[in-house]
């Protein structure tokens, strides 16, 4: 009967010393003042078009998600925080090939970017120079049922990386 009871007790412990998550819109390493992000089209410096549009409105869409704060697409001098974005490098590789085509027949995005948040006093509040996300797509030669993946892959990567960016800027690492 007794380990019967250890196992109880312990079991209660666990129960109420939690488990680690908090509500959403609590940022728990973010000062309590900021009630307002803004987040302006991030900055490029690859040749790629509309990734930069891409990339800020993914994370302006997680961050509206998971958060309480007001996030604006422009750069508002009266927000609370600015999130600054530049995607550093962009480029697709072949990944596997086609013998009786000869021709790439699967692609790898790989995207580096660097994000700053700075606070309304300009102090940094969080800040990562080189994430690094990968995203694979198919490509098809049959014109009939031609259609190109590599937006999409684009838009699952966008979404991979702004999930990560929200969580780490929430969470602190």
């Amino acid at each position: 009967m007794r380990p019967l009871g250890f196992v109880s007790i312990a079991f209660a412990l666990l129960t109420f010393c939690g488990c680690g998550y908090h509500t959403v819109g609590s940022a728990t390493h973010l000062p309590p003042d900021v009630r307002t992000l803004s987040v302006p089209v991030f900055a490029t410096r690859t040749e790629a078009y509309h990734t930069e549009t891409v990339m800020t409105n993914a994370v302006i869409r997680e961050f509206a998600a998971r958060t309480r704060f007001r996030v604006t697409t422009d750069a508002n001098p009266g927000a609370d925080a600015v999130l600054h974005g530049t995607i550093l490098k962009e480029y697709v590789a072949p990944l596997t090939y086609n013998a009786s085509t000869q021709e790439s027949s699967s692609f790898l995005i790989t995207m580096v970017v660097s994000v700053t948040l700075n606070g309304r006093d300009g102090k940094v509040l969080y800040e990562n120079k080189n994430y690094v996300f990968r995203q694979q797509f198919q490509s098809t030669t049959d014109l009939p049922t031609f259609l190109q993946e590599n937006p999409a892959a684009l838009e699952r990567l966008s979404r991979e990386f702004a999930r990560a960016l929200v969580a780490d800027v929430l969470e602190g690492f």
